[in-house]
């Protein structure tokens, strides 16, 4: 059952499709442009995919096991090579919207075009934030 307290209680879906969380996770996490990060901040991008904290878990620690990131002493530094790129893998789509990391209404929805499946929307701060060019 969904956690209703949760801004989107359909947290473990991912866009509109069946996509697994965890390897939508994972690769989102593969996709980080920061040098590091602390636990907190990779939460912050994981919770657009799921709120839900076994999966959270699930997902920084296959990450970790795939040596995606490593971690140590609350600080995760992505492995590097992968980043999202906003001609190719990010889709803008026409609609009414709310942005997946802040809840704001938008009329214009950026996705993240993933091999494990879409994800998003998001507003244009969100998708810099999420992938870290911000």
């Amino acid at each position: 059952m969904a956690d209703e307290s949760a801004p989107n209680a359909d947290a473990d879906t991912v866009a509109e499709d069946d996509s697994d969380p965890v390897e939508v996770g994972v690769e989102l996490l593969s996709k980080l442009e920061h040098p590091e990060l602390s636990v907190a901040e990779a939460v912050d991008r994981i919770e657009t995919v799921t709120t839900h904290p076994a999966t959270t878990r699930t997902i920084l620690d296959e990450a970790e096991k795939r040596g995606i990131i490593d971690r140590e002493d609350g600080i995760i530094r992505p492995s590097g090579g992968g980043y999202v790129s906003f001609e190719s893998e990010i889709v803008i789509k026409e609609g009414d919207f709310d942005c997946r990391r802040c809840g704001a209404s938008i009329s214009k929805g950026h996705f993240m075009k993933l091999d494990a499946g879409e994800h998003g929307p998001f507003g244009p701060e969100c998708i810099r934030k999420v992938t870290g060019r911000d």
